[in-house]
C-alpha cells in the first residue's frame, strides 16, 4: 500500500459546520494515501454545485439537510454516468434498517451510523481509494 501521487479531493456534504469541521480533522496530513484536499457543502444544492467545478474522488454525505436531502442527491449521482462509480459514504443518524437498506439500494457505496469513529471512517476511505 502506497501513496497516492495526486491531491485526493474529498467532499463533505453536512448541513452542521461542527460535524463539517469534525469529519476534516478526523485525518491526519499524513495518511497512508498521501495528500488530501476537502471541500465542504451544506445541503444538496451546494455539494451539486461544488462537483460541478470540481473532480471529486470520495463524497461523504449527510442524509438530512435543507433544500436537497442526502438520498436525493445519491439518487441524482447515481443516475449520471459521471458519477455512477463515485465512492459515496452516507455518514447519517439515520440508523433505522429500512433507511440503510433505501441507501444501499440506491446505490450508495458504503453507510456509516454517526457518530462515526475515526478508525473505521479512516478505513472505509482508504478502502476506497486504494481498493483495498
Amino acid at each position: 500500500m502506497g501513496a497516492v501521487n495526486r491531491i485526493i479531493k474529498i467532499l463533505i456534504v453536512d448541513d452542521s459546520r461542527i460535524m463539517q469541521n469534525i469529519l476534516k480533522n478526523s485525518f491526519d496530513e499524513k495518511e497512508a494515501w498521501g495528500k488530501t484536499e476537502f471541500l465542504t457543502a451544506s445541503d444538496g444544492e451546494e455539494a451539486l454545485k461544488v462537483m460541478d467545478e470540481h473532480l471529486i474522488d470520495i463524497l461523504l454525505l449527510d442524509w438530512n439537510m435543507p433544500k436537497l436531502d442526502g438520498l436525493s442527491v445519491l439518487k441524482k449521482l447515481r443516475q449520471s454516468d459521471k458519477y455512477r462509480q463515485l465512492p459515496i459514504i452516507m455518514i447519517t443518524s439515520e440508523a433505522a434498517k429500512y433507511n440503510v437498506i433505501e441507501a444501499l439500494k440506491s446505490g450508495v457505496s458504503d453507510y456509516i451510523i454517526k457518530p462515526a469513529s475515526r478508525k473505521i471512517l479512516i478505513d472505509k476511505i482508504k478502502g476506497f481509494i486504494l481498493g483495498t
